[in-house]
């Protein structure tokens, strides 16, 4: 009889899960608590709980050769940085040609997984979900969870001194859709990222003064590379990741500064990294130097104190009239369906084996796919990674001792800076 996989979240990793589960022999059962597939890539105008967000105008970071599933290209007549409209119906297209459909329950949300009594020899689950208000219980052999990073907005309101005597607008980058809430406003943006330099860009256009603070600073990037090609096709080459892998680190992040600092020097915009030892996922805007210049986007550094109408920033007393802050800071992440126990989760870092499996579990049924910011797309990792689970949770290929998973997860967390996963 075929191992039962309950499957969490129909976004471009739990479609890759349920598909690595079907190849394997396995019996999927994805629970989405939403009415649709397409996760992060389903635009809305409006947020919704659980599920993580999109502003109107995003566009995919990875051109579509880069990022498409192994088996199914992006249609030809798609340009190389996909549209999220089209992104979206890109991915029904892969759900109906291999009839994942039949698999997910829309409209259900997971309330809790825990361990069955007999865990230890059987390593079943027990997942209560909630259908229509109705709560429904079940076994399964294994789970995978796809949940993703981008939906427990990070806002650190105790790090702005006077932020609760502004009396202009302020909210997370999570809540943006359209720049018209802009229009002739003087806009602060919080936060060097992908969102942050969008948001600014896009405001730019149409308000009357666009500030960017950044606290470290970024590398900035243009999808369109070295002769016209795509970034990524450039700079995910197998022979560039052997040069970034078998390279001392200082030899790496010279040859990377020198490199991105070609289009554009970053010292003279304000926006050189500060850490450049720690080779952090690029920012990819096509107009962000072109508005600096044109002095459209004034680069700032963090804030020294927030009061009701204004802003002063570090190392600049002069204050600065403001009426809208937006915080681009990021994102945590939880499973609250999960005890904590489950998958420990400390300092902004998750204890997975490779970023996929909980190192201290008793056994390996359970499969955390998604939960990492690669450099590229995240539908060839995510599902790189299920394939992996799946054979895992057949039983196919073995985990080493929980001693060894352990040893590589602490490991990893000395090397890299908290906030990551």
């Amino acid at each position: 009889m075929a191992k039962r996989v309950a499957i969490v979240g129909a976004g471009v990793s739990g479609l890759a899960s349920i598909r690595c589960c079907l190849e394997g022999g396995l019996e999927p059962t994805c629970f989405e608590r939403s009415d649709d597939l397409g996760g992060l890539w389903r635009f809305t105008e409006h947020v919704e709980e659980g599920r993580a967000s999109l502003y109107k105008s995003v566009v995919s970071n990875s051109c579509k050769e880069m990022s498409c599933y192994s088996d199914f290209p992006f249609p030809e007549d798609y340009p190389n940085y996909v549209p999220n409209s089209q992104f979206l119906e890109y991915l029904r297209m892969y759900a109906n040609q291999f009839n994942l459909l039949k698999c997910i329950r829309f409209k259900t949300e997971v309330c809790r997984v825990t361990k069955r009594p007999d865990f230890t020899v059987t390593g079943q689950w027990e997942v209560v979900t909630r259908h229509e208000g109705k709560q429904e219980s079940a076994i399964f052999d294994a789970i995978m969870v796809c949940t993703g990073f981008l939906t427990n907005p990070h806002l650190p309101l105790n790090s702005f001194p006077g932020i609760n005597t502004f009396e202009g607008q302020y909210f997370h980058s999570r809540q943006y859709k359209h720049p018209d809430i802009f229009k002739d406003k003087n806009v602060l943006v919080i936060g060097v990222g992908n969102s942050g330099t969008d948001i600014a860009v896009e405001a730019s256009h149409v308000a009357k003064k666009v500030f960017l603070s950044t606290t470290g600073g970024a590398w900035v990037m243009s999808r369109v590379s070295e002769s016209g090609l795509p970034w990524d096709m450039l700079f995910m080459t197998r022979f560039h990741n052997m040069l970034r892998n078998s390279l001392p680190t200082p030899v790496v992040t010279w040859w990377m500064s020198r490199k991105i600092n070609s289009w554009f020097n970053h010292a003279n915009y304000g926006l050189a990294p500060e850490d450049r030892t720690q080779m952090k996922e690029p920012v990819i805007n096509d107009e962000l130097p072109g508005r600096i210049i044109t002095g459209k986007v004034l680069i700032k550094p963090s804030i020294k104190e927030v009061k009701k109408n204004s802003v002063i920033f570090n190392y600049t007393p002069k204050e600065q009239p403001i009426d809208i802050i937006v915080f681009a800071t990021g994102y945590t992440f939880a499973f609250p369906f999960l005890d904590e126990t489950v998958v420990k989760v400390e300092d902004g870092q998750a204890s997975l084996y490779k970023y996929i499996f909980p190192a201290h579990l008793e056994k390996p049924t359970l499969a955390v796919i998604g939960l990492i910011k690669p450099l590229g797309s995240m539908i060839p990792t995510g599902e790189t990674q299920a394939r992996w689970a799946v054979q895992v949770l057949k039983g196919v290929n073995k985990l080493p001792p929980r001693s060894v998973m352990i040893e590589e997860v602490n490991a990893r967390k000395e090397n890299r800076p908290s906030g990551n996963c």
